[in-house]
């Protein structure tokens, strides 16, 4: 697998999702689920 453009706005979200859980504050978890199931649904796991 080949990582181009498409795929780095994702991984990006997943990662920065994973940080933000890192500490905990009600407006991080929520920003955090979102950027992990953004990334997710880029990456193609989820359809």
């Amino acid at each position: 697998m080949t990582i181009s453009i498409a795929h780095l706005q994702p991984i990006v979200a997943l990662i920065a999702g994973i940080l933000i859980l890192l500490v905990p504050r009600l407006l991080n978890f929520i920003v955090a689920i979102y950027l992990i199931l953004v990334g997710i649904l880029g990456l193609g796991l989820i359809h």
